[in-house]
């Protein structure tokens, strides 16, 4: 494993398991400091499951054994106690009385920190089948609302220009129209911090029922949004006074530049001619300097 938190990677496991696996993945993350004092037998009889059960759930998350659990949990414990000593002087919150240079040293460190999480948590496989989709779609809907929306039609513009044909939609009724419209041989994808935004919700939801490839793009891979997808995109995001959201975009923006490097490389033909085709256009309504004499 990379040096992540254990935690996260069973919050994206989570929605894979059913019945007594979930049962146990759902006790580790509602107290995992508690878990580290248990054997695998106890475990199983706090979540009324077995030891064997706690084994095959370690397993199915990725790990090689119980103790293998327990050695990741402690060291994630550990981080968070380096973390909080490391933060204590910059963040996470910012006060009005803070200084420009702690401003900016706290605004740094949540970004890059987001960014790197989530690039130690990329589930490569669903980037995969999602590019796999955007590259065949015949068409492709873009759902996004609030400070999601920005980000809709960041993925819009990004698709237009190696030649999908993409929108990107950020009004409800317009998203649901267009939803409705779709067939099987489309792609939507819905973009949501949170998972439970109802007017990304709705017509992702409505897409799947009428045949489309879903793909969620959110932090919680247990929302709304992401058990009405059948492909989930997992962003991190760490939040700091001010800067709500702020984190989580910049940390869905590397989900989506690797979705769009990974489609253009698909289509490679079609993205390149595509570039080549529009590549004068920026340069021609560049405002030329003058320089003074």
């Amino acid at each position: 494993m990379p040096p992540t938190d254990v935690t996260a990677l069973i919050r994206t496991e989570l929605p894979k398991l059913a019945g007594s696996l979930r049962k146990v993945g759902e006790l580790v993350l509602e107290d995992p400091a508690a878990v580290t004092h248990c054997s695998a037998a106890e475990l199983g009889r706090r979540t009324g499951t077995s030891q064997a059960t706690v084994t095959r759930f370690c397993r199915a998350v990725g790990l090689d054994s119980y103790q293998h659990l327990l050695i990741e949990l402690a060291q994630e414990r550990g981080r968070g106690q380096v973390s909080d000593r490391g933060t204590a002087e910059t963040g996470p919150e910012i006060s009005p009385d803070d200084s420009l240079e702690r401003v900016v040293q706290v605004v740094g460190s949540t970004n890059l920190r987001a960014v790197q999480q989530t690039i130690d948590r990329i589930d490569l496989d669903a980037i995969e089948r999602a590019a796999q989709a955007a590259a065949r779609a015949r068409r492709i809907d873009v759902y996004g609302a609030g400070g999601s929306a920005a980000v809709a039609r960041e993925t819009e513009t990004r698709l237009f220009r190696i030649g999908c044909a993409v929108r990107g939609w950020t009004e409800v009724h317009a998203a649901a129209t267009s939803a409705a419209l779709l067939t099987p041989a489309d792609l939507a994808i819905g973009i949501s911090h949170s998972g439970a935004t109802r007017e990304t919700v709705e017509p992702l939801e409505l897409a799947k029922k009428r045949g489309a490839t879903t793909v969620a793009v959110t932090s919680d891979p247990r929302s709304a949004l992401a058990r009405v997808a059948d492909i989930r995109l997992v962003s991190t995001a760490s939040e700091t006074g001010f800067l709500t959201g702020i984190g989580s975009r910049h940390s869905v923006l590397v989900l989506l530049d690797c979705l769009y490097v990974r489609v253009a490389q698909l289509s490679y033909q079609r993205a390149s001619a595509s570039l080549a085709l529009t590549d004068h256009i920026a340069p021609q309504h560049s405002v030329k300097s003058r320089r003074s004499r």
